[in-house]
């Protein structure tokens, strides 16, 4: 019997969320057949079996989250493949066995070992001793739901102890409204809202953002540039370019790549206390889904040609917003491009994806009168491109300068 575990989906990943079994006790499992989905702070993922055989236990209930290397089933393995018809009694036998042979269930209050972050960082800020905790989870395992009930018990407590009232029910009004009682906090209706569950990657996302504000001082800046000359060439070149709508988003992202040459010190990632400045550049690209913000990675962004980019970006958004980005289109970004524009916006402020120290908008291409040589007035095309970047690895000067070499390379092209 094998046991299959909880992957590392992506780089500095430590949880996992199942999302749905595709297979359930009993059923044959082919080598790299899909076991389940599991959803990270980076990425949705089918799991594929490792093993051939018979799916046993399933430690993990959808919608439960655990940590890296915890185990998620076991798979009863066979030697060969059997016909189709004949795999239904194996399985049930093969069950059966197991079923048989495991021992019960027990409660075992000292597994700190598999905790998942969110417990132990839950328990740590209201110091709760795990420990102690009779764990409602699969083998007497502590829950967030465990250390939120003790949480929940000791506040009732308090409120007791400074003689605050149990919450009573507000009398209800024919027009919706309530009536305070004296001494109770009103709560609206529960009508009058949804309660939204949070997803893995919506969470992660609020806790990314959250830390890279906490951590970083962030800066911003913004230059308006002449894009008159790009928005003639790729009018030229979107009538013969074939498979993929040739978007402004590609230009961009060649010429943010072919920039960060000339300026190493944008280019970089923070590791612990120390900064890398990397030699090759992997442009991260923000994609909003369905699921919440994902930024892929294009590889060498800087060795592709616009066509290649425009190709390899329309790939990246199409499985993104299908869920299906893989580990390795998600890790070692050194840059992150947002394109904002697509929304209608002429200006915004992006958060800087951690550990990143940069990532540059593209807003969006407004046709105005603008100020020419001798104090003409022409209708151009302008664009405001806004840089967000980690204050502690660079200044001002040098963000200035690299945005200013930018808006310079996207006014020559054309």
């Amino acid at each position: 019997m094998a046991t299959v575990t909880m992957p590392q989906l992506g780089e500095s990943v430590t949880e996992g969320t199942v999302l749905q079994w595709f297979k359930q006790p009993g059923d044959g499992v082919a080598l790299d057949e899909s076991l389940c989905e599991i959803e990270t702070e980076k990425v949705a993922a089918e799991l594929p079996s490792p093993f051939e055989g018979t799916l046993g236990e399933i430690f993990v209930p959808e919608g439960e989250t655990i940590p890296v290397d915890a185990p998620l089933c076991t798979i009863i393995e066979v030697a060969g493949s059997a016909p189709e018809e004949e795999m239904a009694p194996v399985a049930a036998a093969a069950v059966d066995g197991a079923a048989a042979e495991a021992p019960a269930p027990t409660a075992d209050h000292s597994r700190a070992g598999v905790y998942s972050p969110v417990v132990q960082r839950l328990a740590t800020r209201h110091d709760i001793d795990l420990a102690a905790i009779a764990g409602s989870g699969r083998g007497g395992r502590v829950t967030r739901k465990d250390v939120q009930a003790i949480i929940d018990e000791r506040e009732r407590e308090a409120a007791a102890a400074d003689g605050i009232p149990p919450a009573a029910a507000p009398l209800p009004l024919p027009d919706g409204e309530v009536v305070p009682t004296p001494g109770v906090a009103t709560v609206a209706p529960s009508d009058a809202y949804d309660v939204v569950p949070l997803s893995a990657t919506r969470r992660k996302i609020a806790e990314n953002m959250a830390r890279s504000t906490a951590e970083a001082p962030q800066a911003w800046m913004m230059l308006e540039v002449d894009v008159t000359g790009l928005v003639a060439l790729r009018t030229r070149e979107r009538e013969r370019f074939v498979g993929v709508d040739l978007t402004y988003l590609p230009y961009f992202a060649s010429t943010v790549a072919h920039t960060l040459t000339d300026f190493p010190e944008m280019n970089a990632r923070w590791h612990g206390d120390e900064l890398h400045r990397y030699r090759r550049v992997n442009l991260g690209i923000a994609i909003a889904t369905e699921r919440g913000l994902v930024v892929p990675v294009v590889p060498n962004a800087r060795d592709l040609s616009v066509a290649g980019l425009a190709r390899r970006i329309d790939d990246l958004v199409a499985r993104a917003h299908a869920g299906k980005l893989r580990i390795e289109d998600m890790e070692a970004g050194t840059f992150t491009v947002n394109n904002t524009g697509a929304f209608g916006s002429i200006a915004s402020n992006p958060i800087v994806n951690h550990p990143q120290i940069g990532i540059v908008t593209m807003e969006r291409v407004v046709r105005r009168p603008v100020v020419v040589d001798d104090d003409a007035i022409a209708i151009r095309s302008m664009m405001n491109v806004a840089l967000s970047f980690d204050h502690r690895a660079l200044d001002g000067a040098e963000a200035g300068a690299f945005l200013a070499a930018l808006k310079e390379r996207l006014e020559a092209l054309g």
